[in-house]
């Protein structure tokens, strides 16, 4: 009996241990692809995540001044892409 309700609870646990393996290992800020435009004298700050193991997407954040809200932008949009050029050329990555 004991053999039996030991088994029975192994397949249990490699069955959820397999599921975890195919889920998302973390989260990601941005649930939508964010706005394409803020204007600037609005923003506060933008801060930029890169992909990494807890979320594959680039993400851009930024911190309105007046609310302190946070939105996110789409990081395929005309802004998006010119802001990451300005900074890094600020940062001298590009010539």
């Amino acid at each position: 009996m004991r053999s039996a309700v030991f088994i029975l609870l192994a397949c249990l646990l490699f069955v959820d241990v397999k599921d975890m393996s195919q889920s998302p290992k973390g989260r990601c800020y941005c649930m939508d692809a964010g706005v394409k435009f803020i204007l600037p004298r609005l923003i506060e700050k933008i801060e930029v995540y890169y992909p990494s193991s807890s979320c594959e997407n680039m993400e851009l954040v930024a911190t309105l001044k007046a609310s302190g809200e946070q939105k996110c932008l789409n990081p395929k949009s005309r802004f998006a892409k010119n802001f990451i050029k300005d900074e890094q050329k600020k940062k001298g990555n590009l010539e």
